[in-house]
């Protein structure tokens, strides 16, 4: 009888390869649920802003409010993982909010954030669809409890009453410009809505 040698190297080799192959279906199966006009949690997430889940059943209006408050979230929450790209907001907001953005920006401790956020979208309605200006609301479960943040020197300055909790938050959006744009963001509560 014949017994292979155990080949650790061989062993996690093919399990790389299988996980690499079982990554690169889940991704592909994404851009062609994307392709296809559909829009799923997975699709709409990076490596350090993860989409748990999204309403079902969004027609294509909300549909589109959905993707443009994810764009524009993931880009503000680049600017405080890296504290870069602020200008990169500029065209996702109305000028008002844009400004507190802009403001809030200048007083933060330089440095960087570490960590992922997690994101619940519970939902997404249009508010006023028939005004010239269409505005929408979208409502989240924001779960910052993996977040850290770093001064310039790699010191821990995370502040416990604004980061490492969940917040949850409605975000109003109107449709200025051709675009669906973030007017405001509001936090409703701490700890209490479940990603």
């Amino acid at each position: 009888m014949n017994i292979p040698t155990y080949d650790p190297e061989a062993a996690a080799s093919a399990e790389a390869s299988e996980s690499a192959a079982a990554a690169e279906a889940s991704a592909s199966a994404a851009a062609s649920a994307e392709a296809a006009g559909v829009v799923t949690a997975e699709s709409l997430s990076t490596e350090r802003y993860q989409v748990t889940s999204i309403p079902e059943d969004l027609d294509e209006q909300q549909t589109e409010v959905l993707k443009a408050f994810v764009n524009y979230d993931q880009v503000t929450w680049n600017i405080w993982f890296t504290r870069t790209g602020i200008e990169d907001a500029e065209p996702l907001m109305t000028t008002e909010a844009y400004q507190i953005l802009k403001d809030n920006y200048e007083d933060a401790v330089e440095g960087h954030t570490d960590g992922t956020v997690r994101i619940a979208v519970t939902s997404v309605y249009l508010t006023s669809p028939y005004d010239s200006s269409p505005k929408a609301t979208v409502e989240i479960c924001d779960d910052q409890t993996d977040l850290v943040d770093y001064d310039v020197d790699g010191n821990d300055v995370s502040t416990p009453e604004t980061l490492q909790k969940r917040f949850e938050k409605t975000i109003t959006m109107v449709h200025e410009d051709g675009n669906w744009k973030t007017v405001e963001e509001q936090t409703l509560s701490a700890n209490e809505c479940a990603v």
